[in-house]
């Protein structure tokens, strides 16, 4: 896999933080042989409680911006990054559906955050994408997405 691959080239290694894809990036890089040597580990922080807990993502962000946010989705790869003490963290949190649609947030609607450490500093990003179709296919749309952010942080 292509991501792999520019993981052990760069000599980096990646955490994930999830929400609605519930562990699925996680499985789908870890289904690859010696991914070991650049996936250090997954969080599946579904429950606000959980993103709080494992990620140090703050009450007042929940409250104030709600789960699903820019900055939830920030403060879950910001967490992820420094509770694993990688150098890459990917954060995903939407909603998958078929129901959990807010005024302002629909079905489909993910944000995706990234946090990489260099030795220029930490540096961090992210966007929302709006997915069409059942909640199987929004999440692996949703995991296609965060593979090709982690590729586009390693190139």
């Amino acid at each position: 896999m292509r991501v792999g691959d520019a993981l052990l080239a760069s000599g980096r290694r990646l955490a994930t933080a999830e929400s609605c894809t519930g562990g699925f990036i996680a499985k789908v890089l870890t289904d690859i042989p010696g991914s070991s040597r650049w996936f250090e580990c997954g969080y599946v922080t579904y429950s606000n409680a959980a993103k709080v807990r494992d990620l140090g993502v703050a009450t007042e962000t929940l409250t104030r911006h709600g789960a699903v946010s820019e900055a939830t989705a920030r403060a879950m790869a910001s967490g992820a990054l420094t509770v694993a003490g990688v150098d890459i963290a990917v954060a995903v949190t939407g909603i998958a559906g078929p129901d959990g649609a807010l005024p302002g947030k629909p079905v489909g609607m993910v944000w995706f955050a990234t946090a990489s450490r260099s030795s220029t500093g930490t540096r961090s990003d992210a966007r929302v994408a709006e997915f069409a179709g059942d909640r199987d296919q929004v999440r692996r749309q949703s995991v296609a997405y965060a593979l090709q952010l982690i590729l586009d942080l390693t190139n």
